[in-house]
């Protein structure tokens, strides 16, 4: 089946309320692909300012993060209904920064099954760093990564997820996997999904790559059969971000 291209702008800890209205307004006024489907994810202090700036009909945005528990006694985090609250339909989990500071894979899959229940659709992030694939385990480190997850998910949650591979080496870093690398990983995701899930889940399933992705290098990505997209951190604040967007006309 034809996957919609779906292109995700992750502004990480960056922006000031001026900022993030600018890039929004720049969204808004561009003449965008309207065969992509876009998400941006400001930090959690400016997603009223987001939600309320977005007014072009492509853009949706998400949260960079959400807690595994309801409301409660849990000081600092932010609850699926309260994202559901601002009117927002995304989330990002697993991103390899927060995999850094401590969560593990069945953390992420918690955080990610509870957004689903609760009636967010899910960036979900996976990626080695540059050690394992030095050692050659790329493939073995994502399917741990999508076991973990697959082991919390029902076949029809499937439907809420975006999955992002992101190798962590090349995050920030200004480099970027080579087509073959990017795309030999997605087909082995795409293979995994077909061999422990479904078919189904296999073939409708969008998997972006993120990783230093630029409006230079996104093209020719792109063209790749099994990348569906891009998570793209640091150019998504800038004018490029549009360009990147388009990439795949």
């Amino acid at each position: 089946m034809a996957r919609k291209f779906f292109v995700g702008g992750n502004f990480k800890m960056n922006g000031t309320k001026e900022s993030i209205k600018a890039i929004i307004k720049n969204l808004n006024e561009a003449q965008l692909d309207p065969n992509v489907e876009v998400v941006i994810a400001p930090s959690h202090l400016y997603l009223p300012i987001a939600v309320d700036a977005v007014t072009a009909s492509t853009v949706s945005v998400s949260a960079q993060n959400v807690y595994a528990k309801p409301n409660g006694a849990h000081t600092g985090e932010v609850s699926v209904s309260q994202l559901k609250d601002l009117g927002l339909n995304w989330t990002i989990t697993g991103h390899s920064e927060r995999r850094a500071g401590g969560e593990s894979d069945e953390n992420v899959a918690d955080k990610t099954k509870a957004a689903i229940d609760g009636g967010l659709s899910v960036i979900w992030c996976c990626g080695e760093s540059l050690e394992e694939r030095e050692a050659g385990n790329t493939v073995a480190v994502v399917e741990k990564q999508l076991a973990a997850l697959a082991a919390k998910l029902s076949g029809d949650d499937w439907k809420k997820i975006v999955i992002a591979y992101e190798p962590i080496w090349a995050i920030g870093t200004g480099k970027v996997a080579t087509t073959e690398q990017a795309q030999e990983v997605h087909a082995a995701i795409r293979k995994w999904l077909k061999a422990k899930v479904s078919d189904a889940v296999a073939d409708e399933t969008r998997i972006l790559y993120g990783g230093s992705v630029t409006a230079k290098n996104s093209k020719d990505l792109a063209k790749q059969p099994d990348i569906d997209g891009f998570l793209v951190g640091g150019a998504s604040l800038k004018p490029e971000f549009v360009d990147i967007i388009n990439s795949n006309q």
